[in-house]
């Protein structure tokens, strides 16, 4: 496997007579395969919630998108599952399968009781992780219906920020109504990897089997860009850079040194099929004519296919075109990343005025968001977000599905 490294500004062209002008700077990553087409093998973790509220068809479900998940496995991939209540344990430890009939006999066994410890099950799930992770695709599957009444959700952060120092990656996701979307999504933004809602039992084997996919396509793991802007250019103060495919992600970039404009953002996992696309919000300072460097980037990763680890791409220089009589040259394809980031960030700031009680501005911002939807061509998050803008503006509360709708469509484009 190899990185494709690609980056566009969105606009090209530079006016030479102003003082500073501003550009965002699209980045495309994604793992290219090589000839021979090998790929690693998976090690995979389900951390499954089997408390009392799971009972019945919801936990059913459950063990049937469990067992679709063991017959996809290949040939020398690695499985472990850890299922909680107000506690946690191994149910099957980390292991290459060899009889996957025995593995369901022990999700079969399961039994809906107790109460919800997330960050327990996330503990050893990560353990488990850890056992299988050389030279593999390491990553786990975190299912709750409920809060984490008997746990820590900051620890649940830590332990997310801890997986991703090990290159592993967390996915979760919310099964019902009633789970915290906040504490998922923090889990799943630190750890790189996806948040999911299972609105009804019966998507369960669907959204495991997405996620498996999705898991199948990663090529190149512990990826981190590395981005150098020359003196005349800088990085925006306030959230500067931000993923906004496969999902929308605020990113933290770091500063490597202190005397050079060399910032660090870790992406995760590269995928074969859909690319990681990064936004980096830039200020650009008066420059004279001509063709300009703005930046150069370089990726940094890990190929689990050829056991190598800190692999550096070749670098990429993203150059401007300074003109004396500007003409803009926007680029389509980086306007609609620029929407999808403001989609999400409306949307927050939605989320914001209600819990402060504004439901007017509440709905005047989730109007603003279902109006930048309908601009990139996204009509089912313009569908949410206007009818929830309208509940709001008719006096009634959002559900909490409403709630937990609004905040994927946000996140992400809905197939």
């Amino acid at each position: 496997m190899k990185v494709g490294l690609e980056a566009a500004l969105s606009d090209l062209n530079l006016d030479a007579g102003q003082a500073v002008s501003q550009r965002q700077l699209a980045v495309s990553l994604s793992a290219i395969p090589e000839a021979e087409g090998r790929t690693a093998p998976l090690n995979l973790c389900l951390i499954l919630d089997h408390s009392g509220s799971m009972n019945g068809r919801p936990l059913d479900t459950v063990k049937q998108a469990a067992h679709c998940i063991v017959d996809s496995l290949s040939p020398g991939d690695r499985l472990s599952i850890i299922v909680f209540d107000h506690k946690a344990k191994v149910l099957v430890p980390n292991q290459v399968i060899e009889n996957p009939a025995n593995v369901k006999v022990e999700i079969n066994k399961l039994r809906a009781s107790g109460g919800t410890a997330i960050d327990e099950g996330m503990r050893l799930g990560i353990e488990e992780l850890a056992r299988g992770k050389q030279d593999a695709i390491s990553q786990a599957f975190l299912l709750t219906d409920g809060e984490n009444e008997h746990g820590s959700n900051d620890r649940c952060l830590k332990l997310a920020q801890l997986a991703a120092s090990y290159n592993l990656t967390l996915s979760t996701l919310g099964f019902g109504d009633h789970w915290n979307q906040d504490v998922l999504e923090q889990i799943a933004d630190a750890a790189g990897g996806s948040l999911s809602y299972i609105q009804q039992p019966e998507e369960a084997v669907g959204e495991f089997s997405r996620l498996f996919n999705r898991v199948q396509s990663v090529g190149l793991t512990n990826a981190h860009l590395l981005l150098t802007l020359p003196h005349p250019v800088r990085l925006a103060e306030l959230k500067p850079i931000a993923q906004v495919v496969p999902e929308t992600i605020e990113l933290t970039a770091v500063q490597t040194d202190p005397g050079q404009s060399t910032y660090l953002v870790r992406l995760g996992d590269l995928m074969v099929d859909v690319p990681r696309v990064v936004l980096a919000n830039l200020y650009i300072s008066q420059l004279s004519e001509g063709q300009q460097p703005i930046a150069t980037l370089q990726v940094r990763y890990d190929d689990p296919v050829r056991g190598q680890t800190e692999v550096l791409s070749d670098p990429l220089t993203v150059t401007g075109q300074v003109l004396k009589l500007y003409q803009p040259a926007v680029n389509p394809p980086v306007q609609q990343h620029v929407l999808a980031l403001a989609k999400y960030r409306q949307t927050q700031i939605a989320e914001m005025k209600l819990i402060q009680g504004d439901r007017a501005g509440a709905a005047t911002m989730l109007q603003s968001a279902a109006k930048t939807a309908l601009q990139m061509g996204d009509y089912n998050a313009a569908t949410v977000l206007q009818d929830n803008a309208t509940r709001l503006q008719d006096g009634e509360e959002l559900s909490e599905a409403d709630r937990k709708k609004t905040r994927i469509v946000s996140k992400t484009i809905l197939q």
